[in-house]
């Protein structure tokens, strides 16, 4: 079964991370991990132009290294930016030293002091750290665009049945994910649009 939200229980052990806003009420957070990449970004970045609509990006620090221009269209765009470490690595299998020397590294590349572990996989220890650094940023609503497992309609249903006012949804703009992000982004930019929300960045 697909966790679409975090538990409760997961909010628990991390309370001084950020999750959502609920009290931003008639707003919504749109957030893209793992890009850029040029299969996809400008797609997006296109798609958003159109509806007006601002996004928060937790970026890649190789990918940002491999397409610099694409991040500075990012930026100019008025779009805010998040460290994803540099090599997409999870907290879970990397030690405190490792996992931070990929973040700051990722550093040099993304000027952001927005942090998402990918995979939401990180440990107390390595979280106490970044705290000092980082506003370390989960969800409330996971899209699974990125399963291959799941149809383009559910992609739309796991978004759409879960959100509530303030929440932070999670997209990529991986190639992997561009099936899924290519069909539900659009209804889900009219769906909120209709509703007259207002799409905020991550500061």
């Amino acid at each position: 079964m697909l966790n679409i939200k975090p538990s409760n229980i997961a909010e628990r052990i991390f309370p001084t991370t950020t999750w959502s806003y609920p009290e931003r009420k008639e707003e919504i957070f749109l957030t893209f991990d793992d890009g850029p990449v040029p299969e996809n970004t400008p797609w997006l970045l296109d798609m958003l132009n159109d509806y007006g609509a601002k996004a928060t990006f937790f970026l890649i620090g190789k990918n940002v290294e491999k397409y610099p221009y694409l991040y500075e269209r990012i930026l100019k765009e008025g779009h805010s930016v998040g460290n994803h470490t540099y090599s997409h690595v999870s907290g879970w299998k990397l030690g405190l030293e490792k996992y931070l020397e990929d973040i700051a590294l990722a550093q040099k590349f993304v000027d952001s002091n927005l942090f998402r572990p990918p995979y939401g996989k990180i440990t107390p220890l390595q979280l106490k750290h970044l705290k000092k650094e980082f506003n370390v940023v989960f969800w409330d609503v996971l899209s699974y665009d990125f399963s291959q497992k799941i149809s383009q309609e559910k992609c739309l249903v796991n978004v759409l049945s879960k959100y509530k006012d303030g929440s932070i949804i999670v997209f990529h703009d991986s190639v992997k994910a561009s099936k899924n992000l290519r069909y539900t982004l659009p209804r889900v930019l009219d769906h909120f649009k209709n509703l007259d929300y207002k799409f905020a960045t991550i500061k």
